[in-house]
């Protein structure tokens, strides 16, 4: 923590932490009102970048210290004692900067057992309202989709028959196509939607932050690293922050709300003194406010990646490794931003169940046109798929704790992936189905010949062991806040830190399950009801 006295920046009625995913959509909504002064707060840099806009740029982005905070997990037992890189978004609009752009609300039982887990407010019905009220879907607005709002939703501007073919494959296996994987039950197949405009990424920060940035109310910080929210008593009444070479200090009328995400939500609230006061006092940080959740309950989503080589097919590994390929590439984008430069990492998905019994698919697979022996590698020089798939309600549970009171440092996250016996079972149920589908009729002329984990891979045992050495993040961290009514709770249904006034966190911290589908849209639904919540004086 700071000893020395701050640059005064002024009184705001809110700051904002973090101008990512949550806090463009609250910088937007919370500006709105000319007489309300709002500060918002980025650690990283400006999204002018160009890699950030064209879809195959997550590529150039994943990795890249100008837009990646370059993270890494501590060993973990589950994936064979593997460290796994761990990126998050270091530009305004946060990950939805350098994400996959998979547009993915989850299932409608998620949310109705966040009410049950003592969230009034949360439920399916409760929450469609918000994910219709930003949304700009190509179809237009209807009793599921929204027309006419910030967040861009639209169909991929390309095409794969092998991944056609996937999808009759699929069907021999009860896998059946569906229209609409955002209606509550995404079982069945189909191709992602996206957040683009017209082959171009959608973030945040195009969607809510640049419509709102000539607002004279509305004053955005970029390179602004907060070091703590300063508390009088048990009030936030201001926020630390390192600008331009000098530490700062801003002040909150009303409230600060932190938006910082999953992994550094947690961090800023342990460097203010709020979390497990044994934590704390072992790294010499006055414990103001002892809430033992902060941190706690990390959950992501473990993808495992199987790839098959194929036959009589195109894929990106075939085009990406010709000149005329490349030329070909290069030249679909550059006319009508079409072709697989604009496209997201994921074109096709299907969702199912590990175990016929459940109720609800509880397996995610991203099909791709390409493979790789891991992402940022070079692309195989033969045709082959990824049929990655991973399990959408893991039961492996983790922790991110500072480690250190000096706020540059990333905290240790451990995720404690396949911990569980249940994600184990999964895991090895989740390959055998990959395999089998890939032996369907309607894709024998494509002969799909195994690589990974390779077929000689046979009983549970070398199954498992092979996951751990394959299996690597989503990049989907939620619930180290994690909204609820019990003590160990973080925040409650109205997103306010417990105990602490003047305080909320807005963000995937506060799930508290992990919902059944990629993470990017439901951080701008909680925003927007969080700003809601706010403005209505909840």
């Amino acid at each position: 923590m700071t000893t020395t006295q701050p640059h005064d920046r002024g009184d705001y009625d809110y700051i904002i932490i973090g101008a990512g995913t949550a806090g463009c959509v609250l910088a937007n909504r919370l500006s709105a009102d000319p007489k309300t002064r709002v500060l918002l707060l980025e650690a990283g840099g400006s999204d002018n970048y160009h890699w950030v806009h064209i879809p195959v740029g997550y590529l150039y982005c994943i990795g890249n210290p100008r837009t990646d905070w370059m993270m890494k997990t501590a060993p973990e037992p589950g994936l064979n004692g593997r460290s796994l890189a761990y990126p998050r978004g270091k530009v305004l609009g946060g990950c939805t900067s350098v994400n996959g752009m998979i547009y993915m609300r989850g299932q409608s039982s998620d949310y109705d057992l966040w009410r049950q887990l003592g969230n009034p407010g949360w439920s399916w019905e409760d929450v469609l309202p918000y994910f219709r009220k930003s949304e700009d879907h190509h179809a237009g607005k209807t009793a599921l989709h929204g027309g006419g709002g910030e967040w861009k939703v639209s169909r991929q501007k390309l095409k794969w028959d092998i991944l056609d073919a996937v999808q009759e494959g699929a069907k021999e296996f009860g896998i059946q196509p569906r229209a609409d994987f955002n209606d509550g039950n995404n079982e069945g197949s189909g191709f992602f939607e996206v957040n683009q405009n017209n082959g171009v990424r959608w973030n945040t920060a195009k969607a809510f932050l640049r419509p709102a940035r000539n607002r004279s109310n509305l004053r955005v910080l970029t390179h602004a690293e907060t070091r703590q929210i300063r508390l009088d008593g048990k009030r936030a009444e201001a926020v630390i922050f390192h600008h331009k070479g000098r530490n700062c200090v801003a002040r909150a009328r009303r409230e600060v709300l932190l938006a910082a995400g999953a992994i550094n939500s947690p961090k800023i609230l342990e460097l203010s003194g709020i979390g497990n006061g044994d934590l704390l006092s072992s790294l010499g940080i006055a414990p103001l406010h002892d809430l033992p959740g902060v941190g706690e309950n990390l959950q992501d989503h473990l993808q495992i990646r199987t790839v098959f080589k194929v036959k009589n097919a195109k894929t990106l590994n075939t085009l990406a490794n010709s000149t005329l390929g490349k030329l070909t590439i290069g030249a679909q984008y550059a006319f009508n931003q079409s072709g697989p430069m604009s496209m997201a990492p994921s074109q096709f998905g299907m969702f199912t169940k590990s175990d016929p019994s459940l109720e609800m698919p509880d397996l995610e697979y991203h099909v791709q046109p390409l493979s790789t022996d891991k992402l940022g590698d070079p692309l195989h020089p033969f045709p082959a798929i990824t049929v990655s798939v991973c399990n959408l309600r893991p039961q492996s549970t983790g922790s991110c704790h500072i480690a250190t009171r000096d706020s540059s440092r990333q905290p240790d996250i451990r995720l404690n992936y396949l911990s569980s016996e249940n994600d184990k079972r999964v895991a090895v149920a989740s390959i055998r189905q990959a395999r089998e589908i890939m032996t369907a009729k309607a894709l024998a002329k494509h002969e799909p010949e195994e690589i990974l984990p390779g077929p000689k891979i046979q009983s549970d045992a070398d199954i498992l062991e092979q996951a751990g050495n394959i299996a690597t993040t989503i990049f989907h961290p939620v619930g180290t806040c994690r909204m609820g009514t019990d003590p160990a709770a973080v925040v409650d249904p109205q997103l306010r830190v417990s105990g602490i006034s003047g305080l909320r966190v807005v963000d995937a911290s506060i799930m508290p399950r992990i919902v059944s589908g990629n993470t990017a849209s439901p951080v701008i639904m909680i925003a927007e009801k969080a700003a809601d919540m706010i403005l209505s004086g909840q």
